[in-house]
């Protein structure tokens, strides 16, 4: 699993459950479709994880993924940052800035409500 697919499960409570392949459905009895995951309030879930007032998370990435308990090493910030499309990270104190920032909008677009302070 990717490092951002970690994060992502460990503040929607899981990962999402695959449906499970059924019968085609005749069209006057086809499903709705399924629907997103539910909107997750992210400050709450991450403030009630047991150590969160000792750690900077909602600015720092190292602080976010030890939250997480996801190793913060360089190495997998450098593979989330990649992930996410950024391939010339450095681990540089505006590396770190910029991938949280870009953490936290990708989980608001998977269904996280963020505040516009901790988006990119």
């Amino acid at each position: 699993m990717s490092i951002f697919g970690k994060i992502k499960n460990a503040i929607f409570g899981g990962e999402a459950k695959a449906a499970e392949p059924a019968a085609a459905p005749t069209p006057e009895a086809a499903p709705a479709a399924r629907a997103a995951i539910t909107e997750v309030d992210v400050t709450a879930r991450l403030d009630n994880i047991p150590g969160s007032d000792k750690l900077n998370w909602r600015t720092s990435i190292v602080d976010l993924m030890k939250l997480v308990q996801i190793d913060a090493s360089y190495e997998n910030r450098k593979a989330l940052a990649q992930e996410l499309g950024n391939a010339s990270y450095s681990g540089s104190a505006e590396d770190n800035i910029a991938l949280h920032k870009r953490v936290m909008s990708e989980i608001a677009a998977n269904g996280g409500i963020v505040p516009a302070e901790l988006k990119d």
